[in-house]
């Protein structure tokens, strides 16, 4: 069983082996192809460098700037019954007139002239139909009733003032390291091998 283990062993380290002098000899003859094409056409390269990719990140970085200035402009459409309830304070005097005869009754003393001694009793009459009584209100009305609003309003949003400034700086950062990293390679095969 030892034995067996062994052998596998062995075979798995041979074929590592040469799983890792291939992928040498690959990585080798991608270099060398690499470095071939860059000192034999290397004007393509460059110009997909300063004709593509520099204006294209340069692009996308003032498109996401001009996404933090831009401005949602809409309107809002109100239509609903909204709720009223409050209590309306009233303080006035005002004449009320009685649109009917109002009864009152009301105790009395009476005092008999001469010392004769007091009798206590009721006083019954009827106020008129017609009559203005001077009154002062001094009460809370309450209002409870619903109120039909229809309007439309404009909105606008500014995108970098209602939360998406932070997302639109963190979208400018994921390409400012690629961007500052390609204006750093050179845009020429002079800029590469300078002349002595």
């Amino acid at each position: 069983m030892a034995e067996e283990e062994g052998k596998s062993r062995q075979f798995v380290s041979h074929l590592w082996h040469a799983f890792k002098n291939i992928a040498i000899v690959f990585s080798f003859v991608v270099n060398f192809v690499l470095i071939l094409v860059l000192l034999l056409a290397p004007e393509p390269v460059f110009m997909a460098k300063t004709e593509i990719a520099e204006p294209l990140l340069d692009d996308l970085d003032g498109a996401f700037a001009a996404l933090g200035e831009t401005n949602i402009e809409t309107t809002v459409k109100l239509d609903k019954m909204l709720p009223v309830v409050f209590d309306l304070p009233l303080e006035q005097a005002t004449n009320v007139t009685l649109v009917q005869p109002v009864p009152l009754q009301a105790p009395a003393t009476f005092y008999l002239p001469g010392g004769g001694g007091a009798i206590n009793g009721t006083v019954s009459l009827n106020l008129p139909t017609g009559m203005v009584l001077p009154v002062y209100l001094d009460l809370d009305v309450p209002v409870s009733t619903t109120v039909p609003v229809v309007m439309d309003i404009p909105v606008t949003i500014n995108l970098n003032e209602s939360g998406m400034g932070p997302a639109i700086t963190q979208l400018r950062g994921v390409f400012s390291p690629i961007q500052t990293t390609l204006q750093s390679l050179p845009d020429s095969t002079e800029e590469l091998l300078p002349l002595p």
